[in-house]
């Protein structure tokens, strides 16, 4: 493997049906703490809670004195990079955001590529839906939520929909916004 290679990752919401996931291409030298900061942007995320990669029994993320309540050992992300926790393809891992709603997300790395001359990286090349609002309750929170909004006569229909936004359709996803901002991320 090559130090400039170029990892293919499919981002799945656990759970999610219909599937929402993003296609993403990365350095395979990114560190954990960027990855976060990347999967945020193409999940539609704020970065507003803590957040831990799980690879096997290792719990990997940003180091925070809340986190200890738990008993479990925490590494740093800013000391890992994606090669080193995903070595090859195929490799399967874990993104948890918002330990209150758990978002997981299981993490593939479908193919392991050569940059191409002239592309910007990190980059989403395909994704299906949009993500959740951030605070919906996770995955059994986001289902009554979009029963909610689908259904006029919903007694939180009007209160959901002035929560998330009059324009929330979850079948959108707007890739060309995702790479705009993951451009900004450098």
């Amino acid at each position: 493997m090559a130090k400039n290679d170029i990892y293919q990752i499919k981002v799945t919401l656990n759970h999610s049906k219909p599937p929402i996931w993003r296609r993403l291409q990365v350095p395979a030298n990114t560190r954990l703490d960027k990855l976060h900061s990347i999967i945020q942007v193409a999940m539609g995320w704020w970065n507003a809670h803590l957040h831990q990669f799980i690879v096997g029994d290792t719990y990997i993320g940003e180091l925070h004195p809340d986190y200890d309540m738990w008993g479990a050992e925490m590494l740093d992300e800013k000391k890992y990079r994606l090669n080193q926790i995903a070595p090859g393809e195929k490799t399967k891992f874990v993104y948890e955001y918002d330990f209150g709603d758990s978002w997981e997300h299981v993490i593939l790395v479908e193919k392991i590529l050569p940059p191409e001359p002239g592309v910007h990286y990190p980059r989403c090349i395909k994704g299906k839906r949009a993500g959740p609002p951030e605070d919906v309750g996770g995955i059994w929170g986001y289902e009554d939520f979009l029963e909610a909004i689908k259904d006029p006569k919903h007694p939180q229909h009007e209160d959901m929909l002035e929560w998330a936004g009059d324009d929330f359709d979850p079948e959108a996803f707007d890739m060309s916004g995702v790479n705009e901002a993951l451009e900004k991320l450098g």
